[in-house]
């Protein structure tokens, strides 16, 4: 059952591509219930420090360095779906061991969570290195755009539904409490069980045999130096590190920003999470049709600069404070943030794909997945370690006006605490957006073009939300084909003009 295949036929292919896009639903689930929001709640009802939870935030992506022996293993056994799913069994047990957790003396707890997070995530590498090559030989090129947005859509609904029913459980308990204590064990034993699923899954999908190596195996070295040796998935590698760096220095703590600065309690920022992954659901699919239509590097130029927006603009919030008009205005940009969140997420995960040769993905993915971990796991422990310093600093802008009757002072901005990191975060996504500049993608087109598009997509999505709008829309002539000749016809002569330069 876990052996590779030399022949698929294209029943067996389309079968295990279709399994490709439920399996997310199970995956989503398990991450749903035991991360994210919810893993962050939980280090907090521990008593975790600010450092803790970015040692926790750390995981996913410092985990991701045991890629680095995962490309040799994968190289050597060349059985991708054996390592995929057996590590994968191995490290979601670790989920009991979590739920288990809330029953020990609170700082070994805290000891026993970490280390079980750790090992998760360090198995889930040694899993994903083997299934991004397994992947690549098993999807045709052309659909992948297409293939990861209707994954993202069954994550995302999966993720919605789960994460709803996690606030709920919690509602419905006292910080705390004991029934807290139950309502974590239950919610990392669900995990648990849906990881299984997941892994039985994976197991039923085809896996094709990979070419016989024409030399005798390499070491570690010489496998990551080729993608190293790739002058433009060099420049790749250089962006998503920087961006990698510069999101996680932040956003692994908007909940305890939202819960300790602003005092919010745990269900709004569940229900934040909920309309950004509502909206994540709405723009995926357009974003998965963009991507495939033009290239992924122009669907980045557009979400990556909306998301770092939408981070800065995280310091609006902290000025509105826990009142009406400071819920509003958080709910709206977490909806910014879920359609940014789902570009960038679908863009990133395709384009390093696309731009490894076919036969070497798993060199030049992993590759790629250790120098952007690397960066993203060392920015939240950065962030835990200074926090305590930047929440004894306090930056104001003081206004004076003097009239006859005497004197005022106002003071329209005040900084604060994680303030600080929003703005530094926005400054290191302006360097990483300056990196994506020197990569090159087939069929990309510049930012204004791909805004053009954007906005023609979302006009189009609103007219379709009326009845008389959506039936007249089928009488319409297809405008967009016109557009992107047009979009094309530019592009080839802007080719032509650089070719003839040279």
């Amino acid at each position: 059952m876990l052996a590779p295949q030399t022949d698929i036929s294209d029943a067996e292919r389309e079968a295990g591509l279709s399994r490709l896009v439920y399996e997310a639903g199970y995956s989503s689930a398990t991450a749903a219930l035991t991360s994210g929001v919810i893993l962050t709640a939980f280090a907090l009802h521990l008593g975790a420090s600010n450092l803790q939870v970015g040692i926790l935030a750390s995981a996913p992506f410092l985990g991701q360095l045991f890629q680095a022996p995962a490309v040799l293993l994968v190289d050597r056994i060349r059985k991708r779906k054996a390592i995929a799913v057996i590590s994968s069994i191995m490290g979601r047990s670790m989920l009991a061991l979590m739920a288990l957790a809330l029953f020990l003396p609170p700082g070994l707890a805290m000891i026993a969570v970490i280390f079980a997070q750790f090992v998760l995530c360090g198995l889930g590498a040694i899993g994903g290195c083997a299934w991004n090559g397994w992947l690549r030989d098993l999807a045709p090129q052309e659909r992948l755009g297409t293939l990861f947005s209707q994954r993202m859509v069954y994550t995302t609904s999966v993720t919605l539904i789960a994460g709803l029913a996690a606030a709920l459980l919690l509602d419905r308990t006292t910080e705390g409490s004991s029934a807290r204590d139950w309502a974590f064990a239950g919610l990392y034993a669900a995990g648990c069980v849906s990881g299984m699923i997941s892994a039985f899954v994976v197991a039923r999908m085809p896996e094709p045999s990979m070419p016989p190596p024409s030399v005798e195996p390499l070491g570690l070295g010489e496998l990551l130096r080729t993608p190293f040796a790739d002058r433009n998935f060099r420049r790749l590698i250089r962006f998503l590190a920087s961006w990698q760096f510069a999101v996680n220095l932040a956003t692994p703590f908007f909940t305890v920003f939202i819960v300790r600065q602003l005092q919010f309690d745990m269900t709004f920022v569940v229900v934040l999470s909920v309309v950004s992954q509502i909206t994540n659901l709405a723009s995926v699919r357009a974003w998965g049709a963009l991507s495939d239509r033009f290239a992924h590097k122009s669907v980045l130029a557009v979400a990556a600069p909306t998301y770092i927006f939408s981070i800065v603009a995280m310091v609006g919030a902290s000025q509105l404070g826990n009142s009406q008009m400071g819920m509003a205005y958080l709910v709206a940009l977490h909806m910014l943030m879920g359609a940014a969140v789902a570009g960038v997420t679908l863009a990133t995960a395709s384009i390093a794909l696309k731009l490894s040769p076919r036969g070497e993905a798993t060199a030049y993915v992993a590759t790629s997945a250790l120098t952007s971990s690397l960066a993203a796991g060392i920015a939240p422990i950065l962030g835990g370690l200074f926090a305590d310093f930047f929440a004894a600093r306090r930056f104001e802008l003081l206004v004076r006006w003097t009239d006859p009757g005497g004197t005022s002072i106002l003071s329209p901005i005040t900084l604060s605490n994680w303030d600080f990191y929003f703005i530094g975060a926005g400054l290191l996504g302006l360097y990483a957006l300056h990196r994506l500049s020197f990569v090159e993608e087939e069929g990309q087109i510049d930012r204004r073009e791909m805004v053009q598009q954007v906005w023609f997509e979302t006009r189009r999505a609103a007219r379709n939300l009326g009845t008389v709008s959506g039936l007249r829309a089928l009488t319409e002539f297809p405008g967009s084909f016109v557009r992107d000749a047009r979009v094309r016809v530019r592009w080839l002569r802007k080719q032509r003009h650089a070719a003839m330069e040279n």
